[in-house]
């Protein structure tokens, strides 16, 4: 079964062709990274104009790229929250449309289950899909979730930011040390020649809960930047590498830690990293060291906004009988559990 994904939730232009929700037909990606950049953010209306201009061509790329033609397709799976509405319409009316105009099943994903399904992703046959129960980590600009997923569909949320997330953190951070967006890229880079020990940041550990909270961390950060800055040396000699890897240390110890903790209280038999930080090498390097369960986590280009990783998901969902209707919006709030 191929099925045609197009994500537009955020600031990416995404299509892609799965077959049978594990093996990449094409995934192609329209980033405007540089176009927001000049922001320090993500604007909406830029984003949304930009989705305008871009998805026929990355649409019509993806179908050539995967050999295909309409013809071929089987379903379209497409985002339709959460995310900023203008970017969310544009790909929803576009998945409309082909389905309508081939008579194709309409599936509507959400954001954050597509990015748990790209772990379901391979680029060899051989490779075995993930076993449940099992929990996952969604860390991203937007989200900090622990999903507990015993079987396909089925997400039970055991704890989330209760402030800043993970990549919202890096963001901030990132902008504080003037590294430039997208903050996560950056602050790794900076940290590869930090030292972490220099500056022993604070962590949030919420004992007795899954939650998460990342605003103290950032504002110690924030502190820090000022007490240097007013030393004599000023901001020419402030350590940017030794903050952001302290930085990066403080995030990814309090993520591995509680990570690993709730996989054991919940008896799963793996732990899953998702969403654009989930790219970060430390947290992948940790995370692996640290848990006694098998860690699984997409390859770099899965994790951050593509469309691969949603047509995976609407090809589950279609197994499961779920196809929407006609009248599917936008819903930029939508949660997963």
């Amino acid at each position: 079964m191929n099925v045609l994904g197009i994500e537009t939730s955020c600031d990416e232009t995404a299509a892609a062709v799965v077959e049978d929700g594990r093996r990449i037909l094409s995934n192609v990606v329209a980033s405007q990274v540089e176009l927001h950049a000049l922001y320090g953010g993500v604007v909406p209306e830029v984003a949304s104009r930009q989705h305008v201009r871009t998805i026929v061509p990355i649409v019509e790329r993806a179908l050539a790229q995967a050999g295909l033609k309409w013809e071929n397709l089987d379903a379209v799976a497409v985002t339709y929250g959460p995310g900023l509405a203008g970017s969310l319409l544009v790909g929803l009316n576009m998945a409309k449309a082909i389905a309508l105009a081939r008579g194709l099943p309409l599936v509507g994903v959400n954001h954050l289950e597509g990015h748990i399904y790209a772990n379901w992703i391979v680029t060899d046959k051989e490779t075995p899909p993930p076993q449940f129960p099992l929990l996952c980590l969604i860390v991203s600009g937007g989200h900090t979730d622990l999903i507990l997923m015993r079987e396909h569909g089925e997400y039970q949320l055991l704890g989330r930011t209760l402030d800043d997330a993970a990549g919202e953190a890096f963001d901030k951070v990132a902008r504080l040390l003037d590294l430039g967006y997208p903050g996560g890229p950056a602050i790794q880079r900076a940290a590869t020649s930090g030292r972490p020990e220099n500056f022993p940041l604070p962590r949030a550990w919420l004992r007795g809960t899954h939650n998460f909270s990342f605003s103290g961390l950032k504002t110690a950060v924030l502190r820090l930047v000022d007490e240097l800055s007013r030393r004599p040396d000023g901001r020419t000699a402030l350590p940017v590498a030794d903050l952001a890897a302290s930085f990066q240390e403080a995030v990814v110890d309090v993520l591995v830690e509680k990570t690993v903790e709730a996989a054991l209280l919940h008896e799963v038999r793996e732990i899953l990293l998702a969403g654009g930080v989930a790219a970060n090498a430390l947290l992948r390097q940790h995370t692996a060291q640290r848990s006694p369960l098998p860690v699984r986590f997409p390859p770099p280009n899965l994790c951050t906004d593509n469309a691969a990783m949603i047509a995976a998901a609407g090809y589950f969902r279609l197994q499961a009988g779920k196809v929407d209707s006609w009248d599917l919006d936008a819903v930029p709030t939508l949660r997963l559990a």
